[in-house]
């Protein structure tokens, strides 16, 4: 990390998460949090639910539980686009940011934008990223074949191209907590806003436990350089 130097192993086999060691004889120091940006939409923005019940604040709570010194800032905004985001990135990717959660392509599928064009603005936000040092937890998305089978291809296939790319770390989907439940009836009413999008709080709650661990390695790369 940037910030800080040390090892945290305390002996074989051992590490804890936030803890430098100084060197012999002297008083362990927690280390500076890893500040992360959640760049992306109304999911992560936390639309129709109380900020505490938000994807950002529930995923820095999680943390917290696991052991992990992070403040996670919320850069989401609801409608925005890859090119809103791209448009953002300059200024999300402040010189405190140490690690960048990319979570868009949602309203350009909605919108039905060329796969080509989400491609460009995320290979864009990518690199600016890389251009900076900054580890990225890209999570991508699957489409629906209502806009063709050429699109749905192209689609799919950016997010984990991209990854590969720019060596992300990668995701399969936000929602892969609720969409991956046999009862999609059920899970629509458990979990799932009125709006038939956007998850609750108890759904936001299950997505930060699917995307967790990815954080948490988000985390080990930040820590490791």
């Amino acid at each position: 990390m940037r910030k800080f130097t040390g090892s945290t192993a305390l002996m074989p086999g051992l590490v804890v998460p936030g803890l430098v060691v100084l060197g012999l004889g002297a008083a362990p120091v927690l280390a500076q949090p890893v500040t992360i940006a959640a760049l992306g939409d109304s999911l992560t923005q936390g639309y129709g639910l109380p900020v505490a019940d938000g994807f950002v604040p529930q995923l820095q709570a999680w943390l917290a539980e696991q052991g992990a010194t992070t403040q996670v800032l919320n850069a989401g905004v609801s409608g925005d686009t890859t090119a809103g985001g791209r448009a953002r990135i300059d200024w999300t990717l402040t010189p405190d940011v140490d690690a960048l959660i990319v979570a868009l392509g949602g309203n350009d599928l909605l919108r039905g934008i060329d796969p080509a064009s989400s491609r460009t603005n995320l290979d864009a936000i990518l690199a600016k990223a890389g251009e900076r040092d900054i580890p990225v937890l890209l999570i991508g998305m699957v489409a629906p074949g209502n806009f063709g089978p050429e699109f749905k291809r192209d689609f799919d296939a950016m997010y984990p191209e991209l990854a590969e790319k720019y060596g992300a770390l990668l995701a399969p989907s936000f929602l892969n907590a609720l969409e991956a439940m046999d009862d999609r009836q059920a899970t629509m009413q458990r979990y799932v806003q009125a709006d038939g999008i956007h998850p609750n709080a108890e759904g936001v709650a299950l997505i930060v436990q699917d995307l967790g661990p990815a954080v948490l390695a988000l985390i080990e790369r930040v820590r490791a350089e």
